[in-house]
């Protein structure tokens, strides 16, 4: 009868650390739901930042082409580093001659990149014009050290579009607009410079901007304004239209000595608006 006892005790006791080790095990089953949701905010994070690590490829790019061009920032020992860029044209203009917002000036050159001119500048503290503007507005606004990026809307769009927008926006002394017609793809004017392209990959428009953006050597209105003038003068959200027609016979020549009536260099002058961070405003 003892030896009974004892053999149902035994299997009791081996049935209670049976249980027990059931329960310790069903404690520790492993947590599906935590690693499900680790694994979710992890993914999450590779993806955000492989969102914004692809979205800023395009200004890692940009930056590489700056930094490559630097070289071609001017000198007291090369004043002029645009003579080193294949296919750059330069012309002779002598600044200062000013014409009304209704006259036209029969450019010698196609975007022109120098003469006579607008009283008013077109505004080129990093403007993307989505439409083309009135050319004598954006001549003016090479006499002050600005590079113009002019592009055919028909073959730059899309892609290549933001790429050459990367150039400009926000940039100072930079604008940039649509010019129709035009006989490249792409066409970069400051005073007296011009250089035209075929693809928005090419070195050579960092280059240019390198050395001739803002350069002393190659502009007359040195320290002049880039800001906007603003409504009834250049509004760069309303700026006068582009003109696509041929200058007809009342156009001024290339040598034309300026219109009476025409805003002056003292124009302006007074206008909080046109103070820049880094010069006084001045007008010519």
């Amino acid at each position: 009868m003892a030896n009974g006892k004892q053999k149902k005790g035994a299997a009791k006791k081996k049935g209670s650390v049976a249980a027990a080790r059931g329960s310790v095990v069903a404690g520790k089953q492993t947590p599906w739901g935590t690693i499900a949701a680790v694994v979710g905010i992890v993914l999450l994070a590779a993806g955000v930042f492989g969102y914004y690590y692809v979205a800023s490829s395009d200004q890692r790019a940009q930056r590489d082409r700056e930094e490559a061009a630097a070289s071609f920032a001017p000198s007291e020992n090369n004043p002029d580093p645009s003579g080193k860029i294949e296919g750059v044209v330069k012309q002779e203009y002598v600044g200062g001659a000013h014409v009304l917002p209704t006259e036209r000036v029969a450019y010698d050159k196609t975007p022109p990149f120098g003469g006579p001119h607008d009283g008013f500048w077109a505004a080129c503290n990093g403007v993307v014009y989505p439409q083309a503007v009135r050319t004598e507005n954006m001549v003016h606004s090479l006499e002050h050290g600005a590079v113009w990026v002019a592009y055919d809307p028909d073959r730059i769009k899309g892609e290549a579009l933001e790429q050459l927008k990367l150039r400009v926006e926000g940039e100072p002394f930079m604008m940039m607009s649509p010019y129709p017609g035009l006989d490249s793809p792409i066409s970069l004017q400051s005073w007296g410079h011009q250089l035209k392209l075929d693809s928005v990959e090419d070195e050579r428009i960092d280059q240019f901007i390198a050395a001739l953006r803002r350069n002393p050597n190659t502009y007359p209105e040195i320290g002049a304004s880039c800001d906007a003038l603003g409504p009834g003068m250049f509004d760069p959200d309303n700026p006068p239209a582009f003109n696509a027609e041929p200058p007809g016979p009342d156009a001024k020549p290339m040598d034309y000595q300026g219109s009476e009536g025409a805003a002056d260099e003292s124009m302006g002058t007074q206008l909080p608006q046109q103070q820049s961070e880094s010069s006084t405003p001045s007008e010519g």
